[in-house]
């Protein structure tokens, strides 16, 4: 065990896949001594007690919840972090680290900089590219994050041994670490993680509202299933996601309608050879990505 990295007590906010598999993991490398996890889900807290994924439990932020806790780890949508921000505001020791794992890092840091002002030194902004579309405390497993990336989003009153604590317990569970501005980093994953899900939940809609959608539900195979697999992703999740990140998905859409309308063209033109370029051109750059991984 690394001494300098070992934490008396986590409270996790939030007790599900993401939050309980990283104290999961450190709970096993012996890096914490005691987590208490906070949720309004009873059932989820029950849960999460009979797996030992967390040693006590709370269904509100009180004093209780978060005396004594050197790291408090914000795993709800993002939000929610305005009204949990203003609640923590009075119950934080002063140096207690607080962080996140939000998918949308600028309005993770809005919400620390407004409700957090004094503590916002010790605000680290961080988000782990994993997850499947489970969710709940039944869901935390160990080895989540091994070999995954996780990013760390610094802003200008960073406190550097904060920040520094946060990176490494992140690559105690096994994950690459990598930093960048919170706005660059929300712009990234809009394109690559938040528009591929409003992609499956469309396409869903599409065939679900179509005459003859039973149907052709009925015959749907691999393709279907592999393309839409993340439309069974939690729809709070999401549509907080969406929103948080709306002026980067907007421009997606748009780019989106025209990569349509230039398929449309090709079909009404029945262009074999422009669309055959179009297929081996998005085959390729697919291919090369699958081979880096």
């Amino acid at each position: 065990m690394n001494s300098t990295l070992f934490i008396r007590q986590i409270t996790l906010i939030g007790v599900g896949l993401i939050g309980g598999s990283f104290v999961l993991d450190l709970k096993r490398q012996g890096l914490v001594e005691r987590v208490v996890g906070v949720d309004v889900n009873q059932g989820n807290l029950a849960r999460a007690l009979e797996r030992k994924v967390i040693d006590e439990a709370f269904t509100e932020l009180t004093t209780a919840s978060i005396s004594g806790a050197d790291l408090v780890l914000l795993a709800t949508p993002v939000a929610t972090f305005p009204q949990i921000c203003a609640t923590l505001a009075p119950l934080l020791g002063e140096q207690t680290i607080v962080s996140d794992v939000g998918s949308t890092k600028q309005s993770a840091l809005q919400a620390f900089a407004e409700y957090l002002p004094h503590h916002f030194p010790y605000c680290v902004a961080a988000h782990p590219i994993a997850g499947s579309d489970r969710h709940g405390a039944l869901a935390a497993q160990f080895g989540l994050f091994e070999h995954k990336k996780l990013i760390l989003c610094r802003h200008p009153e960073q406190n550097e041994a904060s920040l520094n604590k946060i990176e490494a317990l992140w690559q105690a569970v096994g994950a690459h670490t990598y930093q960048m501005a919170a706005a660059e980093h929300d712009a990234i994953f809009a394109a690559v993680s938040h528009l591929p899900h409003l992609l499956a939940y469309a396409y869903v809609h599409q065939i679900a509202t179509h005459p003859d959608g039973k149907t052709y539900l009925d015959f749907a195979g691999s393709g279907f299933r592999d393309f839409t697999r993340i439309a069974s992703s939690h729809p709070a999740i999401w549509t907080d996601i969406t929103l948080a990140n709306r002026d980067s998905l907007l421009e997606l859409i748009q780019g989106c309608h025209q990569q349509l309308a230039q398929l449309e063209r090709v079909l009404q033109e029945q262009d074999a050879d422009a669309l055959f370029h179009y297929f081996t051109e998005a085959k390729l750059t697919r291919d090369e990505w699958q081979d880096k991984q």
